[in-house]
């Protein structure tokens, strides 16, 4: 089956738990992790009698979000009731909005393999979280935790402007690399603090009119949100080109089986009878205050990569994989700021450290190497007192131990060998050993000389400096 004659039409919406203290109507905690149901009051209970407040600090976080996705902000905002029932919202509905969100009609702009694209944010805004249901180690019934009731949470809902699942994936890490430069979330998946549906459809290529399409939920990863939306494509061209119409439906994401499956038909558009939220009344926001709140905006990571390629001359993929995660960029600056050359820390942060960490599964949050002492290792290699090759055997030792690597270069006497007279006496001992290779040399095979460096490097268990080696080697074999 060819999907050439089909165009996916994607759109995201996206569920930001906002890092407030408190709740969005209520003065009880947002800590994750507490004891079920001890964080928990009349108000976010939905108890009769209680009445809702607005908390000041999640307003102001989803008019930062708004400006830095280029949204226009509301003058005039109003909350509603969302209704429907379920378990995990003793309300019986959900204080939201609807047609007058806090910010509209913004974009963003991701990197594709076909350049820079330009997606449409349709609207941004506030509403409150629901509770969750508990089903794992419980027998013939579920139990609810409302610890979660109350949350404040930012719906960012994108135009369908994306086209293929890459686009999806680069969206979402843009995304996510806005807030956390924010500071307006944390944007931890596995917390819940960043959740995401995805509406997707097809179309044949050309053509103006949207396909029906199927919204996926349960996705609790980026990984799994391109995987899901490939599968989708492909389910829905199966389903046209056997002649059959694709239902407009909800399905959740099996990332063991990678399928969707269906959950509900979503054939009728549910009614959920929004009305304006009686216990919260409409009110103004001055531009006044707005331009203040853009004055707070933080340099953004489109600006810092822009930086990073000007100022370190980076190259833009590592310019663009440092950039999109906060910490790793703080992280590499603060290492530059030690002393280090940007491109080389760079290289060591990227290849080296990353790899290591992903192999511990540990991230730079629990890493025991500071980015002082990364800056340090590196400009240890810079004053030859260790080469390359001898760093890359301390620094999984700095990962472990969290040693500083002047301490443990010290400790493992692992000081590069610069002394001329004994790298001669090496290198005169290697000539000897491997006369097969300097007959090569002498033929003209100069890549001889690299099999012979190699040797000399064995002989001082790497100890040596390699240029220097190299230098001597080649004044012996002249000489020889």
């Amino acid at each position: 089956m060819s999907l050439e004659k089909y165009e996916p039409v994607i759109g995201l919406e996206v569920h930001v738990q906002l890092q407030t203290k408190s709740k969005i109507f209520c003065s009880c905690s947002t800590k994750f992790g507490a004891e079920a149901n001890t964080q928990t009051c009349p108000i976010c209970l939905g108890l009769p009698g209680s009445l809702p407040v607005l908390n000041e600090q999640a307003l102001y976080y989803g008019i930062k979000a708004g400006i830095a996705l280029n949204c226009h902000i509301a003058e005039r905002l109003k909350f509603d009731r969302k209704n429907y029932f379920y378990p995990d919202l003793p309300k019986a509905y959900q204080i939201s909005q609807f047609d007058m969100p806090v910010a509209y009609r913004g974009w963003l702009m991701i990197e594709t393999k076909d350049g820079n694209k330009k997606i449409g944010i349709t609207r941004a805004h506030l509403e409150e979280d629901a509770g969750k249901l508990i089903h794992e180690g419980i027998k013939d019934a579920s139990v609810v935790d409302y610890n979660r009731c109350g949350t404040p949470l930012l719906e960012i809902v994108s135009e369908p402007d994306l086209r293929t699942p890459e686009d999806a994936y680069e969206y979402l890490t843009t995304l996510k690399a806005i807030l956390e430069y924010l500071e307006v979330s944390d944007c931890n998946m596995d917390e819940g603090s960043l959740r995401c549906d995805a509406n997707v459809s097809i179309r044949l290529r050309g053509a103006e009119k949207f396909g029906t399409k199927a919204e996926i939920k349960n996705l609790n990863s980026f990984k799994a949100v391109a995987k899901s939306i490939q599968y989708e494509i492909e389910r829905q061209a199966e389903v046209l080109e056997s002649g059959e119409r694709v239902i407009q439906e909800t399905r959740l994401w099996n990332d063991e089986k990678g399928q969707t499956i269906s959950m509900r038909s979503k054939e009728e558009a549910h009614d959920y009878r929004y009305f304006p939220e009686p216990d919260l009344v409409p009110f103004t926001i001055s531009r006044q205050r707005v331009e203040e709140i853009r004055k707070t905006l933080p340099e953004l990571p489109q600006a810092r990569e822009e930086r990073f390629l000007r100022d370190y001359k980076l190259s833009n993929y590592d310019a663009h994989v440092l950039v999109s995660d906060k910490k790793h960029a703080d992280y590499f600056e603060q290492a530059i700021r030690a002393g280090a050359d940007p491109k080389k820390v760079s290289n060591w942060l990227t290849s080296e450290l990353f790899g290591l960490l992903n192999t511990r599964k540990e991230t730079l949050d629990t890493c025991k190497v500071s980015a002082k002492a990364l800056s340090g290792l590196i400009q240890l290699i810079d004053k030859q007192v260790i080469s390359g090759k001898i760093a890359k055997e301390v620094l999984p030792i700095m990962v472990e131990t969290g040693k500083d690597p002047e301490t443990i270069v010290k400790e493992k006497g692992l000081v590069q060998v610069t002394d001329t007279k004994f790298l001669e006496d090496i290198a005169k001992k290697i000539i000897e050993v491997n006369p097969k290779s300097v007959a090569d040399f002498k033929s003209g095979k100069t890549a001889a000389i690299g099999f012979l460096v190699g040797q000399m490097m064995k002989e001082t268990k790497g100890k040596a400096n390699p240029a220097l080696a190299n230098q001597i080697l080649e004044q012996q074999l002249k000489k020889s």
